[in-house]
């Protein structure tokens, strides 16, 4: 191969034009949003103008988004903010409510809050598709919605792909006024997203994945969300997370949201034709190869009623180390990620697979396909003519050397 054919946009996508002109146009003007003069007021206009295209394209208000380093910083504000704010207001709230298949930005939050601050963990299971089964949510607020300090289900998977049922969720926990944390990570700017949906107190995003730059994210926190600080000094964001604010990164946060928003439908409708012609492909060169996650629907049906990501096709393929794979196609010109996750340096299966019922060293054979927007027909070919000799290859060398790797989003 000629040119390097990036499928891992799950784990980042480059930054889409208007997005940099945005963000070296406020580089260079410069200027401190809290600074009164000139220079401060325009730099804290576009970071205004910033914050109010990603509120509006979640339906949410402007004074709602509380700006973040990322989307990780927007998970640990928001879990540790509810939790501490409901335990403050009644020391028996103690339970924090999650599904198995939590990005560990959520999964890490909560496990310290169980160690530190005297957290009760309770996890909702998925089925093999990796979709959150609403009645044990519901189960298990009728046993103890009185001690649950907040619930927290991600929008969509970060690494089968799979939609989760936020909507039916969220109006579970607006029942029981119970808070829903949602992180949307994957799910903004993929899919269709609302914050102002029942039930979510808090939800998260991020600007790399959908065209910004690395270093900018948001968490909505509507005021009637009491939230404890995350950080002291200025006063910044709602004297929730003190510190000088990213114009920059804002403005150019903004201009992605909104080239992004301009042309979702036909993009998620473009994205899952390629998707399916890359499962089919695959399919069709390793027929042992088996799709995880939801079985994907008819393309112009998912740009209605998403119920996989459009750009991610997640395989395990049997007999084989993921690494093995990756590196192989990596050096075929491929980028791909096996969405594994190593704790010190020790290897372990996807925690997402083995909550879905996946054994062991089936999850070890795990490969994610993330498209984007710059993904073309010519680059899903590419992949496809390259992983017959992959997988033989593969096979071959088995699942004893294992070279450890780092997983993401």
């Amino acid at each position: 191969m000629s040119e390097h054919v990036y499928m891992d946009h799950a784990a980042t996508t480059d930054m889409l034009p208007e997005a940099l002109e945005a963000f070296t146009e406020q580089v260079r003007r410069g200027g401190n949003p809290a600074s009164l003069h000139s220079g401060g007021r325009s730099a804290r206009m576009a970071l205004e103008i910033g914050r109010e295209q990603v509120a509006l394209a979640m339906g949410a208000e402007p004074v709602e988004l509380i700006l973040t380093s990322g989307g990780t910083e927007a998970d640990n504000m928001g879990i540790l903010g509810l939790y501490r704010t409901r335990r403050a207001a009644d020391p028996t709230r103690t339970v924090v409510v999650l599904s198995t298949v939590e990005h560990h930005a959520v999964t890490e939050t909560a496990q310290w809050l169980a160690k530190h601050e005297g957290a009760q963990l309770e996890w909702l299971p998925v089925d093999e598709t990796g979709r959150v089964l609403p009645g044990s949510l519901r189960d298990i607020l009728q046993r103890s919605a009185d001690r649950v300090a907040l619930v927290s289900v991600m929008w969509a998977n970060n690494e089968v792909g799979t939609v989760q049922p936020i909507a039916e969720l969220g109006e579970i926990c607006a029942s029981f006024d119970v808070p829903l944390h949602v992180d949307a990570v994957q799910a903004f700017g993929s899919i269709p997203v609302n914050a102002h949906l029942s039930g979510i107190s808090t939800l998260a995003v991020s600007a790399h994945k959908l065209g910004g730059p690395v270093g900018v994210g948001a968490l909505y926190a509507p005021r009637t969300v009491k939230l404890e600080p995350s950080s002291y000094g200025g006063g910044q964001e709602r004297d929730v997370r003190s510190g000088t604010v990213n114009a920059a990164g804002a403005a150019a946060f903004g201009a992605a949201v909104e080239t992004v928003l301009t042309n979702q439908p036909a993009e998620i409708v473009r994205l899952a034709r390629l998707r399916d012609r890359l499962v089919e492909g695959i399919r069709r060169e390793v027929p042992d190869a088996v799709l995880r996650g939801v079985e994907p629907e008819a393309p112009e049906r998912e740009a209605e009623h998403p119920v996989r990501l459009p750009g991610n096709a997640h395989f395990t393929f049997p007999g084989c180390e993921g690494d093995s794979i990756l590196f192989l196609l990596d050096a075929a010109g491929v980028a791909t990620s096996t969405g594994s996750a190593c704790n010190a340096g020790v290897p372990r299966p996807s925690h997402v697979l083995l909550a879905m019922g996946v054994d062991e060293d089936t999850a070890r054979g795990a490969q994610r396909f993330s498209l984007g927007h710059g993904t073309t027909p010519e680059d899903v070919d590419a992949v496809i003519a390259a992983m017959a000799d992959v997988y033989s290859r593969a096979r071959a060398a088995g699942l004893s050397g294992h070279v450890p790797t780092t997983g993401s989003r």
